[in-house]
């Protein structure tokens, strides 16, 4: 029987496999998985990059303002500016998928 996942993984997979590599209780890595992700939004909302070497950067990319259209009226519109996260993998993450 394989073991490949069909789907993506949930945080709540996540923090099995963190439990399960780490030996911690569940509830100890469901608070990791959890500070890590809070350090990155944090990071994140503050204009700071967050680099995993290996891994991948986690970013902000600028969104200028630009013109759409209203898709049921066909109307023009103004769509503002906007800063949007934005993940690079990294060499080693890139390499380590086939």
């Amino acid at each position: 029987m394989s073991n490949i996942r069909k789907g993506p993984m949930n945080k709540s997979e996540l923090v099995d496999a963190v439990a399960q590599a780490t030996q911690l209780s569940k509830a100890a890595s469901g608070k990791v998985v959890d500070a890590v992700l809070s350090a990155i939004s944090t990071s994140l909302s503050k204009g700071e990059s967050v680099v995993l070497t290996g891994f991948g950067t986690f970013s902000l990319r600028e969104r200028p303002a630009r013109t759409g259209h209203n898709p049921k009226t066909g109307e023009p519109l103004e769509i503002k500016a906007s800063k949007t996260p934005v993940f690079k993998a990294g060499k080693t993450l890139r390499d380590g998928i086939e």
